[in-house]
């Protein structure tokens, strides 16, 4: 196969969610055949770095975001949300227990809010924050293949549970001395990140292109994004919106006490439901526009947040994300001159 290199990127040029600003490489059809087939590799230089150390920071992570911090075990990781004292939504993370510090991987576009976020609430506890975004990047691999090309690479990675990590075994002909593998997040199905320093990033790219990854640019893993179901801040989770309204109970723990925003998450469960739902759907007719309202008897019971015409194995298939009030459940649908219809994820 011949090798695509991956073009010298500014990671300081990059912001939004994993892969959406990532080079593209001209056949978005091909690299998301790869990615829910074989073996997609992307840039994730996209995506910010932020070190916690200090003696009391699990103790103050734990009560600024919206999962167990505190029972973390080293090598492991768990997705989060930062809320307001409203419950809303401020920004969306992923914590990971590194011993003797908390690594926290989030979009570049939402890095200043958190970092303001961080010194609002550091009062006189033990805790030191320090972007290190231009110390550690990382490349992505996503498909069922992806194991067997870093395999092949020389990279040697063992059984791993979702968002647990590792420094593996390396023979890789990039001559990389130390990296870190991670396991992805299993909304996203088979994945991996490898974290590694800026200048490793050229030459791991081209030894796994040339084990048998196909490079996939920001088109291909917008429509794997939405294919998932994996809302992406900034465009289907914003500032209004409730935890439990992104279907996303995976950000959630009930169980490890106070944290900013946890009364209202808990006054939710208790109450039993939300009015309104994240949701998917397949749509008959023209793609409806982002923004889009869509509408049942008449009335207004929801609205797109993403759309995408997918090149599926059985057909280009349209589908959308969203919201989707409870009551209209059930109900014959519909968004501008198309006929909207829930879906259940992944979408196939």
């Amino acid at each position: 196969m011949t090798s695509t290199t991956l073009p010298g990127a500014n990671p300081s040029e990059h912001s939004g969610a994993v892969g959406a600003n990532a080079p593209d490489f001209g056949d978005t059809r091909a690299g998301f055949q790869a990615l829910l087939s074989g073996c997609g590799i992307f840039d994730l230089s996209s995506r910010a770095k932020i070190a916690v150390t200090g003696g009391d920071r699990v103790r103050w992570l734990n009560g600024m975001v919206s999962n167990n911090v505190r029972d973390l075990a080293p090598g492991h990781g768990v997705y989060a949300f930062m809320l307001n004292a409203q419950g809303r939504i401020q920004a969306d993370l992923y914590v990971y227990q590194r011993g003797d510090s908390l690594l926290l991987d989030t979009e570049r576009g939402q890095r200043e809010k958190v970092l303001q976020l961080f010194d609002r609430y550091i009062i006189a506890d033990d805790v030191e924050i320090a972007d290190i975004s231009d110390q550690l990047t990382a490349i992505g691999l996503a498909g069922p293949e992806s194991r067997h090309v870093l395999e092949r690479a020389g990279i040697a990675v063992p059984d791993l549970a979702p968002l647990e990590f590792c420094s593996p075994k390396c023979d890789c002909a990039c001559g990389c001395l130390q990296c870190t593998v991670v396991n992805g997040d299993a909304a996203a199905g088979t994945s991996y990140e490898i974290w590694l320093t800026p200048d490793q990033r050229k030459p791991t790219w081209d030894a796994l292109v040339a084990a048998g990854a196909t490079p996939a640019g920001a088109g291909a893993m917008e429509l794997l994004r939405i294919r998932s179901g994996i809302p992406r801040y900034g465009v289907d989770i914003r500032e209004r919106d409730l935890p439990q309204e992104t279907a996303q109970a995976r950000a959630l723990s009930f169980t490890k006490g106070c944290y900013l925003g946890q009364e209202i998450v808990e006054r939710i469960r208790s109450r039993g439901a939300v009015h309104r739902q994240f949701t998917a759907f397949v749509i008959e007719g023209a793609l409806p526009e982002v923004g889009s309202k869509i509408v049942a008897e008449e009335k207004e019971v929801g609205e797109v947040t993403s759309s995408a015409i997918l090149p599926l194995p059985g057909g280009d298939r349209a589908v959308a994300l969203g919201y989707l009030r409870r009551e209209a459940v059930g109900k014959d649908l519909s968004a501008g001159t198309a006929k909207v219809k829930p879906v259940a994820l992944p979408i196939v």
